[in-house]
């Protein structure tokens, strides 16, 4: 018990530190390749940061020895964007109001692209009610369509980079972790900082999870739901972490960038694993994820697209994850 609580709070600070790294060292990254701040964001950060829950899943529906392993990774994938869409949304919102700066936290609005949010919810929305759609129906050929999800990430990417940037949204970057004393580090730095924080990140979030793993017998959860709630936790923290580094330096628009971004991620490529490698059909808790899921990106669409963002209607999301684990244990 000692030793994985141990190993529990021990990854978690080296997830954060790691983080730390990897959010200047993206930064850079973008801007050497001539990418906006957003598409990195969106992109960029939320690729690299989707890789821990992308591996559950994939190492789950392709090495599962049994059903019950491969519901754990189908779990994942419906998992991963309610955490997100709850969860990850109501720290930035919970950072914000926790912010030592009495202006930050009385913000009236955020400075994020609202249009740009409430697309990719809108985006999100769609792809996701055809997801949750495929999970309740069985027909021959239905692991085909795994490849219209891959398509729909690929053109959600094409879409991002031709989005021009507004250049009075481009912050000043902090100098690169690795060359401090270098103002205009080479994409070689920067990409080597990016990439060992990446490993660091995903080292750590696995032996989280794995320590996920051996709580969830000791509160008597069964593997299912112990995907649902405690895996998501655990596999979301890159974008958390990166989410309270982003809102701490005054660069919201980035950290709800990065979500929204690995939502699209957690719409698609999991999604498409799922239906290569199951017969994707979704029990009733699973069902009740996805309708949560749905109920969570409705209001945040409804929120951006308002562009009434605040940090209390952000820290609210968190409500519907608390409404879903009840359900789901008195269920």
């Amino acid at each position: 018990m000692f030793l994985t609580l141990l190993l529990f709070l021990g990854s978690a600070v080296a997830i954060y530190l790691a983080c730390e790294f990897f959010v200047n060292g993206v930064e850079w990254v973008g801007q050497r390749l001539g990418i906006g701040q957003t598409a990195t964001g969106t992109i960029l950060a939320a690729f690299g940061t989707a890789l821990p829950e992308s591996v559950v899943t994939l190492v789950a529906v392709v090495f599962g020895a049994n059903a019950d392993e491969k519901n754990i990774g189908v779990g994942a994938a419906l998992g991963g964007p309610l955490a997100l869409s709850t969860l990850a949304y109501s720290v930035v919102g919970l950072t914000l109001l926790g912010s030592r700066t009495l202006a930050v936290r009385r913000k009236e609005k955020l400075d994020v692209d609202a249009h740009r949010l409430s697309r990719d919810q809108g985006w999100f929305l769609g792809i996701f009610v055809f997801k949750i759609a495929l999970g309740l129906v069985a027909f021959q050929g239905k692991s085909w369509l795994g490849f219209l999800f891959l398509a729909a990430y690929a053109l959600y990417v094409v879409k991002e980079l031709r989005t021009p940037t507004d250049a009075a949204q481009v912050d000043e970057l902090e100098p690169l972790k690795f060359r401090p004393g270098d103002a205009h580090p080479s994409l070689f730095w920067a990409g080597l900082q990016t990439s060992a924080a990446l490993f660091v990140i995903f080292i750590a979030s696995r032996v989280f999870v794995h320590q996920f793993g051996a709580i969830g017998p000791w509160l008597g959860i069964p593997p299912q739901p112990l995907a649902l709630l405690l895996s998501p936790i655990a596999t979301e923290m890159p974008e958390t972490m990166n989410a309270i580094i982003w809102v701490r330096q005054g660069k919201e628009r980035l950290a709800l960038c990065n979500i929204s971004g690995a939502m699209m991620i957690q719409a698609t490529i999991p999604s498409a694993l799922g239906l290569f490698f199951t017969p994707w059909l979704l029990q009733r808790p699973l069902i009740l994820a996805g309708i949560v899921t749905l109920a969570a990106t409705g209001a945040l669409f409804a929120m951006f697209r308002s562009g009434k963002i605040t940090a209390i209607r952000l820290a609210w999301a968190s409500s519907l994850y608390v409404v879903f684990a009840l359900i789901l244990f008195l269920d």
